[in-house]
């Protein structure tokens, strides 16, 4: 049997093949305490080794990050698949049955500020379905607090702010 921080790892890049999203490091984590495999702390271990070994990928916003798996991370996984037990694989695929929607949906609302050249903020809302970006919003404002409120209303009011530009725009 494989050591556990290989099973671990083969885990997540298992994980990470059989959604069309990335994941974030919140929903990998939790699919491990969850199931009492093991703990936080391994865990964030286990993403620092796939991710200096290039088998996985990340893409950051100011409060989360979100991981892909790379080629590489695939052709490892279909060299070491069969080191997965059939336990973990079914606790995986429950995993997503149950949870599928809300990962799908808390992946596919992005928003992130950064500061301009000219020292106001921008503000980046994406509204994403698959690989398509069904809105992306880019607005300027004078402060971070103003960058910070604005992301966390996207994450509640991108459908209706999506539907009503829709509606204005289509007029």
């Amino acid at each position: 049997m494989a050591e556990p921080f290989t099973i671990y790892k083969l885990t997540i890049l298992n994980m990470l093949d059989k959604v069309d999203f990335p994941l974030s490091n919140t929903q990998l984590t939790n699919f491990f305490l969850e199931h009492e495999y093991t703990d936080y702390f391994r865990v964030q271990q286990v993403i620092s080794d796939l991710l200096d070994a290039e088998l996985i990928r990340t893409e950051s916003t100011h409060n989360n990050t979100h991981y892909y798996i790379t080629a590489a991370g695939k052709e490892t996984l279909n060299l070491l698949k069969d080191k997965i037990s059939d336990a973990i694989e079914l606790d995986i695929i429950n995993y997503f049955a149950e949870n599928k929607l809300e990962l799908r949906n808390d992946n596919s609302i992005i928003a992130d500020y950064y500061r301009t050249p000219n020292r106001d903020f921008a503000v980046r809302c994406q509204y994403r379905q698959k690989d398509t970006n069904l809105i992306d919003l880019t607005l300027s404002v004078k402060t971070k607090e103003q960058a910070e409120a604005i992301c966390n209303n996207w994450k509640k009011q991108n459908e209706d702010v999506y539907m009503y530009l829709m509606d204005i725009l289509m007029k």
